[in-house]
């Protein structure tokens, strides 16, 4: 229950919002139903009505309308009593199902369509790059599309693009190769030159120009998005595909 009234004021920050969407969305059913049924719920009178409004609230920041004719399981039992569920289990069943089914549903799309909008993945036949740092920024860039829902969330999208890209940087660089003689070492925050100054010497001369180009806007694109008010899941996943991509191509030059 503790867990259940935080998500009444707010979302929990590193929580999957859609998938508590769906568990409490579960949870609570499941509660009227034993209510209503054999009587083996865990919640009582006044933790119903707080489960019911955590419910409410969750399910309005996921955009999914929930307003069922009760409050809490004293007024669960008069509704049923008032609508022919007095000697039948299954009417009680078919009541709960007619409020949480769809529900469940809308919440079941919701997340069908971001498994379908997932991160891009390379095409080298690895399951990860093999650089640990970067392989963990990677990790939690993609948690964080996946459970993004707000303006907000899409910019801390962004944010962690710039964290994959800083991760990259460190990994790349080297000054003792990459930094001409008597010309001081490229600052951390530099990122984009200090990976284009990696890419010269991986692949020097005008030929690679273009790809030189591409680390530059990915970086660029990703600071865009960590700053921009306007962020959505659309910017917010073009960016992230670019800096994945981005890593993997970095490590195929490794190679």
């Amino acid at each position: 229950m503790d867990i259940v009234r935080r998500l009444a004021l707010g979302p929990v920050p590193g929580d999957d919002a859609l998938e508590t969407a769906i568990a409490l969305t579960q949870f609570v059913r499941g509660q009227y139903q034993a209510y209503g049924t054999d009587r083996s719920q865990q919640l009582d009178d006044v933790t119903s009505r707080e489960a019911n409004r955590s419910l409410q609230a969750v399910l309005r920041r996921q955009g999914v309308a929930f307003d069922p004719p009760w409050s809490d399981f004293p007024s669960f039992r008069t509704y049923w009593l008032a609508h022919e569920g007095r000697d039948s289990w299954q009417a009680r069943r078919d009541m709960l199902a007619e409020q949480f089914e769809p529900v469940l549903k809308a919440l079941e799309s919701v997340q069908d369509q971001a498994s379908a909008n997932e991160l891009s993945r390379g095409v080298s036949p690895r399951n990860h790059l093999g650089w640990p740092l970067v392989d963990d920024q990677i990790e939690q860039l993609r948690h964080r599309f996946a459970t993004a829902s707000t303006p907000v969330d899409y910019k801390d999208v962004g944010n962690r693009c710039v964290g994959v890209i800083e991760a990259l940087s460190a990994l790349v660089y080297d000054p003792d190769l990459d930094c001409p003689d008597g010309v001081k070492p490229l600052p951390v925050e530099k990122t984009d030159l200090r990976i284009g100054a990696y890419i010269d010497r991986r692949l020097p001369g005008s030929a690679n120009e273009e790809l030189r180009g591409l680390v530059k806007k990915a970086s660029a694109l990703s600071h865009k998005m960590k700053h921009s008010p306007r962020a959505d899941r659309t910017s917010s996943g073009i960016a992230a595909d670019a800096v994945i991509l981005l890593a993997n191509i970095l490590r195929r030059l490794s190679d």
